[in-house]
């Protein structure tokens, strides 16, 4: 949902043809026009590979990761033909495995040799992870399914094994039963610090932090080992939803230029509602834990100022130039298809569970669209096809609340429809700027008082990362990246800070001082009281049978 411009990596490229020179002149900036010539043309290009993510090409003396579409050239007229790829190894790699979603040609697994791919798109769709790897397989409705990991040897690769095959038996089990490869790669990247993940049709690319994974013996399912878990859920359900089942908009996928979509809440939303409750399903967490996730989740919408700015749609069209292009404005101007889409999966989940009965649900929808749009690939899902097929599978009339969810600001009413299914929404102020929501809150002295703006740590220097439209700080003038140098008379450092703003009274004035890039400037502020804007979940003792059976078919409690 990004045009990220790959090209910008290539370094040279140079042609011949037996063994002469062929001319190349480029021609736009990702399109070169090679001189006509006799016989096979030889491309070479240096590409710089310094890009440690997900969807990047990175090569160091340790290992590699690599996605195809930042290396491989489409041959114009030619993008339906077979692809042979060759991966040789480095010379220090001598303890290097190879890990990939390409079928192999040549040499046996793990190792390096030849690989094809029946056409261009497949070709750039099977990211290959290199190096000295940890792996792991499981075997699920016929199809094999590997766990590569690269920088973590010391980790509990049997539980992650059974924990990932449950999670992956109960998406499949959603969509019928079976899956729709032989073969699927999950390749993992441990690192220090960081998150993310991509799914593609018969593998996914990972990234996590090394103590996201779980020791040998170690048996807890900690919020880090859940926040991986979620990952590798969320990754594993776009094998159905969004990789087979698409909008129209991506049938065929243009490569060069935004395809617009309003239904992104459907495909990234409805996955992140699934991710959790996948965990849950899995048995992996019980009823509490997955509360808990989606109070984080709630949270994070409720937090938003731009969700009074933004509809689901508009965030879903404009994901181009806003969403993966946020700056310090975003939380006061736009909202994530992600987080309110899953808001509104929820919604629509339980509206459609408690409205029928139970005879109808989001999983019904779900599987209808696989059965319809995903199976046989050949079509995409036109804009209005989703809330259409729902209102045919339930019987009923949603006009009014697609109109309010998708097309509107105003908040799904999900504290009432979770009441029906005996839980409780409770909302509270935020403790710290660190604090996720999803718990109930822990400081006995009550809320910090509200100054209207967010910070981030660098050191111990600290800076205002966003500050909250209409609302104090904004009022006085203070800014995004104003580093914060005194607070009421005090030196301030990030450790200080919180007991700093321990000392804040709502309604007394107190001075802050801030250097703006060069300059010193002060500011007088008045502390209110915080925004309850952080959400957790409960499940309420004592209902009635009808809310004690309703909350069984959703929750299994």
């Amino acid at each position: 949902y990004m045009i990220r411009d790959y090209a910008r990596h290539v370094m040279t490229v140079t042609a011949s043809a037996a063994g002469e020179s062929v001319s190349v002149r480029k021609i736009d900036k990702s399109t070169w026009r090679v001189g006509a010539c006799q016989g096979p043309l030889l491309i070479r290009a240096e590409i710089y590979a310094n890009d440690l993510s997900v969807r990047g090409a990175y090569l160091d003396f340790e290992h590699a990761f690599l996605n195809g579409v930042c290396l491989f050239f489409q041959v114009h007229g030619h993008e339906h033909e077979p692809c042979v790829v060759h991966v040789a190894p480095p010379a220090q790699a001598a303890d290097w495995q190879v890990a990939t979603g390409l079928t192999r040609l040549t040499g046996a697994a793990d190792e390096f040799g030849a690989f094809i791919a029946d056409d261009y798109a497949e070709l750039i769709d099977r990211p290959v992870l290199m190096g000295p790897l940890t792996c792991v397989n499981f075997r699920l409705a016929d199809a094999e399914h590997v766990i590569a990991v690269f920088g973590c040897a010391e980790v509990d690769l049997e539980r992650i094994e059974r924990d990932v095959a449950c999670i992956c038996a109960v998406h499949a089990d959603l969509f019928g039963g079976g899956v729709p490869f032989e073969r699927y790669v999950f390749l993992v990247t441990a690192l220090n610090t960081g998150y993310g993940g991509l799914e593609h049709a018969n593998s996914t690319a990972l990234i996590c932090r090394r103590t996201d994974l779980p020791r040998v013996g170690d048996e807890r399912v900690g919020r880090d080992y859940r926040r991986f878990l979620g990952l590798v859920s969320h990754e594993y359900f776009h094998l159905w939803n969004v990789k087979r089942i698409r909008p129209a908009e991506f049938v065929p996928h243009a490569l060069d230029h935004e395809a617009y979509t309003r239904q992104l809440w459907i495909f990234e939303g409805i996955t992140s509602y699934y991710d959790d409750l996948g965990l849950l399903r899995a048995g992996v967490t019980d009823a509490p834990g997955y509360l808990e996730m989606l109070g984080e989740s709630l949270t994070s919408v409720y937090r938003s100022g731009g969700r009074r700015r933004q509809t689901l749609e508009e965030s879903s069209f404009d994901a181009w130039i806003k969403f993966y292009k946020q700056d310090e404005n975003a939380p006061n101007a736009i909202v994530s298809y992600y987080r309110k889409g899953a808001m509104v999966a929820l919604a629509l989940d339980l509206e459609l569970r408690l409205q029928t009965n139970g005879a109808c649900s989001l999983d019904t929808v779900m599987r209808a669209l696989w059965q319809q749009y995903g199976e046989d690939g050949l079509r995409g899902l036109a804009q209005g096809g989703f809330e259409q097929l729902t209102e045919e599978l339930s019987g009923l009339d949603l006009g009014d609340f697609f109109r309010q969810a998708l097309r509107s600001t105003v908040d799904p009413p999900v504290g009432i429809l979770l009441a029906q299914f005996g839980v409780r929404l409770h909302m509270r102020a935020a403790e710290s700027d660190t604090d996720m929501g999803g718990r109930a809150a822990t400081n006995a002295n009550g809320p910090r008082p509200s100054l209207g703006f967010r910070t981030r740590v660098d050191g111990e220097r600290l800076f205002i990362r966003h500050v909250m439209s209409h609302d104090r700080a904004a009022a006085v003038g203070l800014s995004a990246e104003d580093e914060l140098v005194s607070f009421d008379g005090v030196r301030v450092t990030a450790s200080q800070w919180p007991a700093l703003l321990d000392r804040a009274r709502i309604g007394r004035p107190l001075e802050i001082c801030v250097f703006r890039r060069d300059e010193l400037r002060r500011f007088t502020i008045e502390p209110g009281p915080a925004q309850r804007d952080t959400c957790y979940l409960t499940l309420e003792d004592g209902v009635d049978a009808d809310v004690a059976r309703r909350r069984e078919g959703w929750l299994g409690t």
